[in-house]
């Protein structure tokens, strides 16, 4: 078994999907949010947190799975960027699509990369967001490939700005599967000790979105329109129930970096994150 390496550049969808307030609010409710945020929660004049707009890649990674030949055995998700454009609305319909864009070698060792970029544009022509989705793979590396270019997050050595504490529910993966990442390891213990886990883990884009949560809460507080652009690297796995800490540190005008640790040990879940917000371009529509 072997990458498909004539894969880069070759498309991956369209793929459609009709989505209503309520899975809005199930998203929210699965990140954590309730009547502290009920503009998130409650259909009257209802806000999206902008992350949502991570699950429309579900139902696109199985066909970047069998478009690249990963090994399913030793896949992980390694790093997730999203680049939002315009405001998402409440309800309408998804159109993404995307394709392969790279593949990196770390080594027999250590394993590879894939990288894949997806455009989502609503039903009424408007691009909302470009998910970029970096998976790692520890089985298919030594295949010749070039490594991948390092990228630079440069904390500043001092406290953080802002500190957002969070404790998901010890039930938080099954609410979160909801929005569409059903995954076993995050529900059947069988399959996470046969995984290495004493128990289901949470979902890495479920802590994410509690950082979203968190960086919209003291950054851009009421305004998830502004948005712009989160990325981050997934480092460690996480138990529900557990305790987390967002640390953020503004670096720059709209720009903050920040990262996820678990408070119990005080080891980091997410790292090199960064998040710049402010007034968004409009762009015209593509239709």
């Amino acid at each position: 078994m072997a990458l498909n390496l004539d894969a880069i550049g070759k498309k991956i969808g369209p793929f459609e999907k009709e989505y209503t307030w309520k899975d809005a609010v199930l998203y929210a409710l699965g990140v954590g949010a309730g009547f502290s945020d009920l503009d998130y929660c409650y259909e009257k004049n209802l806000k999206v947190i902008p992350s949502f707009g991570i699950t429309t890649i579900y139902d696109l990674m199985p066909q970047l799975a069998t478009t690249s030949n990963v090994n399913l055995a030793g896949i992980l998700h390694g790093e997730q960027e999203i680049i939002f454009h315009n405001t998402i609305p409440p309800e309408g319909k998804w159109i993404t699509e995307g394709a392969i864009t790279h593949y990196y070698d770390k080594g027999k060792e250590k394993g590879a990369l894939v990288v894949a970029q997806f455009d989502t544009y609503h039903s009424n022509g408007t691009r909302l967001f470009t998910n970029v989705a970096t998976v790692f793979s520890r089985l298919d590396g030594g295949f010749g490939g070039e490594d991948n270019p390092k990228k630079e997050v440069v904390f500043p050595d001092r406290d953080p700005d802002f500190v957002a504490d969070a404790t998901p529910l010890e039930d938080q993966p099954l609410l979160f599967r909801l929005s569409g990442d059903v995954f076993q390891l995050h529900v059947d213990r069988e399959f996470a000790e046969m995984a290495g886990f004493e128990k289901p883990i949470m979902h890495g884009l479920c802590t994410h979105g509690y950082a979203c949560r968190a960086l919209i809460d003291n950054l851009i507080p009421a305004e998830p329109e502004k948005a712009r652009r989160m990325d981050c690297r997934f480092k460690r796995p996480l138990y529900p129930g557990l305790q987390i800490k967002t640390l953020i540190w503004n670096t720059k005008e709209g720009e903050a970096v920040w990262r996820v640790v678990n408070s119990q040990n005080g080891e980091v879940v997410i790292d090199k994150g960064v998040f710049e917000y402010g007034e968004i371009p409009k762009e015209e529509i593509r239709f």
